[in-house]
């Protein structure tokens, strides 16, 4: 099978642009000033600042949402640097393509930039192609991903790049953005229009620049209205990853919006997931963590609110069942809260698990045979229910050999303030009985 040609080239001219291109194409800025967003990579003693008025490249990573200008800005580096330009893409090309640019490019003397974009599709195997050529200098490797490098790039490369995270536009720069819009397509557009465009887009340029070139073609004077900035971004999802970074930040939010006792805070984040396409079931699976985890004995009901929130929306589906997980974060965020239980148990699952197996003490073994009960199974046990307030005093419940754990501490919220209570009296009638 023949290689896959390699696009190899010095970085576009400001001239390049045809009429006939996409508006995104077509404002794709040719040069630093004209960079949206990003100052925390591009302002003045920043990062990358000195790499575009013309200092040494270096290889890196950026890594960043969609339409955040990920590859915009690695062509400028190239451009400012006067490199060579190669791109390739993980989503099409090969490991052994990649391997064969990188040893053609370093037999020359000029400097190469190499453009690997979405870097994470290569594997980590596959990611070792590159280790050999950037030790030289000649090739500088910049890839562009939107997962975490820190997952999907192995450690070997991550150790030879620097990696610079991007954000999504803000309302300032997707503003700016705009403006480079009306002036290219001879168009105004109504400050409605112009928020709408910049609430929907989730800080993705391209998404911006799409919406706003199909609403022009379709507006019927020269002034984009509110009604076509709706018509041209039709049903918009919010920015939701199903399985990256973004996933586990809006979930983590969600969650620890509930542990904050702020439920406006969590039906925020519950609707962004649901609007982003994320399945309910998984919500209403960690609305039960999250009952058990941050509220425990507390409110014991709270678990079982959260049971009832899955399956009432297992029967109505969306978008009535909706309303059940809506009610089950919002009494989840304003329940008592207790990590108590949980923090018990991960001290006891990490103390078992560091310890020796011990054997059952005979009083806590059950005896149904008649030989067992004569090898001494079950025998000395003191039936609770017989003893005052049902509580056998003195009773050891641990193995024989070992000093009793008292990781449970309960806290003085809801329902463990009893249980405390009862807990602390338990123990006094211990200390009694071994008197």
């Amino acid at each position: 099978m023949p290689a896959r040609k390699t696009k190899t080239e010095k970085p576009p001219p400001e001239n390049a642009q045809t009429e006939n291109a996409p508006l995104a194409h077509r404002l794709r800025p040719q040069k630093p000033e004209e960079i949206a967003g990003q100052k925390h990579l591009l302002a003045a003693n920043a990062p990358l600042a000195a790499c575009l008025a013309g200092a040494p490249l270096h290889s890196m990573i950026l890594w960043g949402p969609p339409g955040c200008g990920k590859t915009t800005l690695a062509k400028l580096l190239a451009k400012q640097s006067g490199a060579k330009w190669v791109s390739l893409s993980a989503a099409g090309g090969s490991a052994r393509e990649a391997r064969a640019v990188m040893e053609e490019q370093a037999e020359g003397g000029a400097q190469t930039v190499l453009f690997m974009d979405e870097a994470h599709r290569f594997n980590k195997a596959q990611q070792d192609a590159f280790l050999p050529h950037l030790e030289s200098g000649r090739i500088v490797f910049i890839g562009a991903t939107t997962e975490n490098p820190s997952f999907e790039i192995n450690s070997a490369l991550l150790s030879r790049v620097a990696v610079y995270p991007m954000r999504p536009l803000e309302e300032e720069a997707l503003a700016a953005v705009l403006r480079r819009a009306e002036n290219e397509l001879q168009i105004a557009v109504a400050k409605t229009a112009a928020q709408i465009f910049i609430n929907h887009c989730g800080g993705d340029a391209r998404r911006l620049l799409n919406a706003f070139e199909a609403a022009a073609q379709n507006a019927k004077e020269k002034t984009i209205g509110e009604d076509d900035a709706k018509n041209a971004l039709g049903e918009a999802a919010k920015r939701f990853d199903k399985r990256g970074d973004r996933f586990y930040e809006q979930i983590s939010a969600l969650h620890k919006s509930v542990r904050g006792s702020d439920p406006d805070a969590a039906l925020y984040w519950l609707c962004r997931m649901l609007q982003g396409g994320c399945d309910p079931l998984y919500i209403s699976r960690r609305l039960a963590r999250m009952a058990s985890e941050d509220i425990g004995l507390a409110e014991p009901g709270a678990l079982a609110i959260a049971q009832a929130a899955d399956r009432a929306y297992r029967q109505l589906g969306s978008p009535e069942g909706e309303l059940a997980l809506a009610q089950a974060a919002a009494y989840l965020a304003c329940a008592p809260k207790s990590n108590a239980v949980y923090s018990a148990f991960q001290k006891m699952s990490r103390a078992v698990k560091n310890d020796r197996d011990r054997e059952v003490p005979p009083h806590l073994c059950n005896a149904p045979t008649r030989l067992m009960k004569q090898i001494g199974k079950g025998e000395g046990y003191r039936y609770a229910h017989d003893e005052p307030e049902a509580y056998a005093a003195g009773v050891n419940y641990f193995p024989a050999d070992m000093k009793p754990l008292r990781f449970y501490q309960p806290v003085d919220r809801g329902l463990e303030t009893k249980i405390k209570e009862k807990l602390n009296r338990l123990r006094a009638l211990d200390a009694n009985h071994k008197k």
